[in-house]
């Protein structure tokens, strides 16, 4: 998967507002096809099983929180340099400082809230999609 895959989740807030077919509408647009995707919610502790990385950081209760409070949409997406493309087409987590135009600066509403995750590595993206996604549900 390494270089052609990422993963991503329309986080909660995002759903709530009504923002998954606009937020997949810029990422098609961006040249991402849809390799898997699902419309589901995420437990506390399954949350906080994906996050275990920040489990030492100050906001994780409140991310797990915020991540198990609605339903999600996650997704694998592809492309070349799929990871580093949509950290750009996603914009800054803070989005007051994202770029006009991308995925935060339009849809969040907060650094908190802030509509999108996106993996930061092949990696992370790897170990993402893995999660959400048995390998027969990746197309």
């Amino acid at each position: 998967m390494a270089g052609n895959r990422t993963f991503t989740m329309i986080k909660p807030d995002a759903v709530k507002a009504g923002h998954i077919g606009a937020i997949l509408e810029k990422i098609n647009g961006a040249g991402f096809r849809i390799v898997a995707m699902k419309y589901t919610k995420l437990s506390a502790e399954k949350a906080g099983e994906f996050y275990e990385v920040h489990k030492e950081r100050p906001f994780y209760g409140e991310l797990v929180e915020f991540m198990s409070s609605g339903p999600i949409v996650a997704a694998v997406l592809e492309k070349d340099n799929a990871v580093e493309d949509f950290r750009t087409l996603i914009g800054a987590t803070n989005p007051a400082e994202a770029a006009p135009g991308t995925i935060r600066a339009l849809f969040a509403t907060s650094i908190g809230e802030n509509a999108v995750h996106g993996a930061d590595s092949d990696e992370n993206a790897d170990r993402e999609a893995n999660f959400h996604f048995a390998g027969t549900e990746m197309f």
